[in-house]
């Protein structure tokens, strides 16, 4: 494609936009419809005791290495060969993945499908996004991400409930793997002949401005990991925010469990995280262009954390569905925010891979979050402890931000 037949925005490019959002959302899919029946499996099917959390925990472990190191190589793949061969690869690792569900005889079959779901999400999920801020203009950031984490989180809040009746009908095997290999054959079909390579709109982007010297992945790491305060402080808070998402995913199926709710009924309050989340990433992705990044971030961190914490101190539905609403609100309005932010201080030539090192921190939180709540939990034996020590995370973190990041909009 020719330089002069290429703009850059929403609007012009809205089909590809449109594209990549039904690709997002189809990633969020294939990790929705393992966040309510997964927890309730590994009881029902495996025989987890109730007080064995670090095995409960250890699927979510898994899947936040492997997506960590999947985000980090994504990007840099992505910068070198492409957004669309990345893609379509993240497709075909997952293509196993229902059949291991289908067919497990172990939690250890489980734990390794979810390997495979950490691959697929770290390359896909990474891809849509690239691929939209390659599309869009500079200061369309925040919108970018907002329209890309709504999109994939409505999915996941969908997913979670209907695989929940799915499963509560014909099995939860069964049901697991006849969503998902509708969702995986779907998502690789459409993104084999009809998305479009970015990166000719990405080049654009660096058009006119000077070139940096060509780093290495392990100096852009030390970089953005260490030496760059700024970036240092949104690195943490990704993988501090992860601790909100693993009480949601490991945790709260089993507190409601605990305080005899059916999965279904579980499951819908879990959807109403997912689904405010996604939903009000739609006000706060722009909000963010237009009142800058930094009161949305630590304000998201804050509200999240005060969720966590009175979520076990609630005992009855209503209170509880108000206390994942106030949740999904507080990551709605950080989630978003801290990837545009890193793209505010990512130079155009280095953002892939500033934003696959970002990844990488954010999802190797999953990891960190669900070792540490999961021995908090073993040592205390009781679903009490996960829940403050995420709360008081997520408030020292936000804290953290609020002292190094600047006041810059975009």
């Amino acid at each position: 494609m020719s330089i002069q037949a290429i703009q850059h925005g929403i609007l012009e490019n809205k089909s590809q936009i449109i594209l990549q959002l039904m690709q997002v959302f189809l990633v969020g899919l294939a990790i929705g419809m393992t966040r309510v029946v997964i927890p309730g499996l590994a009881d029902t099917e495996f025989n987890l005791g109730k007080q064995q959390f670090l095995l409960l925990t250890s699927f979510v472990v898994v899947f936040g290495v492997v997506k960590a190191v999947m985000n980090l190589l994504a990007g840099r793949l992505s910068d070198q060969y492409g957004r669309k061969r990345v893609l379509i690869a993240g497709w075909i690792v997952a293509i196993p993945m229902s059949f291991m569900i289908l067919y497990a005889p172990n939690w250890n079959w489980i734990i390794a499908s979810t390997l495979l779901l950490g691959v697929n999400q770290g390359l896909c999920w990474s891809m849509t996004i690239n691929s939209k801020l390659d599309l869009a203009q500079s200061n369309q950031k925040g919108l970018v991400n907002g329209i890309n984490e709504f999109s994939g989180y409505a999915a996941v809040a969908i997913a979670g409930v209907t695989t929940a009746y799915i499963v509560n009908l014909i099995g939860a095997r069964q049901g697991l793997f006849i969503f998902g290999i509708m969702v995986i054959v779907l998502g690789l079909f459409s993104s084999i002949f009809y998305i479009k390579e970015t990166m000719p709109w990405a080049k654009l982007h660096q058009r006119g401005k000077p070139l940096m010297p060509q780093q290495s992945l392990g100096k852009l790491f030390i970089q953005a990991s260490w030496h760059d305060k700024i970036l240092l402080s949104l690195n943490q808070a990704g993988l501090v925010e992860k601790f909100t998402d693993a009480i949601v995913w490991i945790f709260l199926p089993v507190f409601f469990l605990s305080k005899s709710l059916t999965l279904i009924e579980g499951g819908a309050i879990v959807s109403v995280y997912a689904l405010v989340w996604g939903g009000s990433q739609l006000i706060t992705g722009p909000l963010s262009d237009k009142v800058g990044r930094k009161v949305l971030i630590v304000g998201g961190m804050w509200l999240c954390g005060l969720g966590l914490l009175s979520i076990p101190y609630t005992d009855n539905v209503f209170l509880w569905t108000l206390e994942a609403g106030i949740m999904g609100i507080g990551m709605a309005m950080l989630y978003p925010t801290l990837g545009a932010a890193v793209a505010d201080f990512a130079p155009v030539e280095t953002r892939g891979t500033l934003l696959g090192i970002y990844r990488f921190w954010r999802d190797f939180g999953y990891a960190v979050a669900a070792l540490t709540l999961g021995m908090a939990a073993q040592m205390t034996q009781a679903l009490t402890a996960p829940f403050l020590l995420a709360s008081v995370a997520m408030i020292v973190s936000g804290l953290y931000v609020l002292i190094r990041l600047p006041n810059r909009k975009n």
